[in-house]
């Protein structure tokens, strides 16, 4: 428990900001695994800019590190044109 009204105020933003930070680590997550499913080429696509959208913004609100938000795109991105290849 926090002894100062500095430290309370900084626990409650902490609190917040974390909760904030998981629920778009985890809409990152849920969406990049739709990305692995079976489902048709064009919804990917469309899927695979929704996901690149949220890795972009992510990294520029300091969620994830930018370098981290690229790697992943990069990594999607060789998935799907390797999906689209097969078909």
């Amino acid at each position: 428990m926090p002894n100062h009204k500095s430290c309370e105020k900084r626990l409650r933003q902490e609190v917040k900001r974390s909760a904030r930070n998981h629920y778009v680590i985890m809409t990152i997550k849920t969406l990049s695994k739709r990305i692995h499913s079976d489902m048709p080429v064009e919804e990917k696509e469309k899927l695979l800019s929704e996901v690149y959208a949220k890795l972009d913004k992510a990294a520029k609100n300091h969620v994830i590190h930018k370098r981290t938000a690229s790697r992943r795109k990069a990594r999607l991105a060789a998935y799907f044109n390797k999906e689209k290849a097969e078909k």
